[in-house]
């Protein structure tokens, strides 16, 4: 089954693209064929998390307000995938490390920044798809990279 997967992502004109994007493989790239297709199902990479269940909610009951929370509700496989693609790509991209560490820094739960890593990491492939373009690295500004 999984040659089988390999062999049809490799013929597919977009594999190359996502695949030059660090944390996305065959499985990651095949979940994300399936759902976003070209880029053209989506009007915006918002749209495209909010479907994921990646964006934020609020309860609210009449004047009662309880603050932000990741939805129950999404596409929970692509919401698994883009979570798994964001917790691989951590050590293997700086500007993601730099990403999940911002998060962590103003007292964001490993999950809660996890999943706002992966919301981010949602505009990204959304992009490619969309305007056909590889994954170019980029080095975080603010971070001081280890040498």
């Amino acid at each position: 089954m999984e040659a089988q997967i390999n062999t049809l992502l490799e013929a597919h004109p977009r594999s190359p693209v996502l695949t030059s994007m660090p944390g996305v493989g065959v499985r990651t790239a095949a979940v994300l064929l399936i759902t976003v297709g070209d880029g053209t199902s989506f009007p915006t990479a918002a749209h495209l998390a909010s479907y994921a269940g990646l964006t934020p909610t609020t309860k609210q009951s009449g004047t009662s307000f309880h603050g932000e929370h990741a939805p129950r509700g999404g596409n929970r496989q692509l919401k698994r995938t883009m979570s798994l693609s964001a917790f691989a790509c951590m050590n293997a991209d700086p500007a993601s490390r730099a990403c999940y560490d911002k998060q962590r820094a103003r007292g964001k739960t490993h999950t809660q920044a996890l999943l706002r890593l992966a919301r981010q990491r949602t505009s990204v492939p959304f992009a490619m798809l969309r305007d056909g373009t590889m994954h170019e690295s980029r080095t975080p500004q603010d971070v001081e990279l280890a040498a």
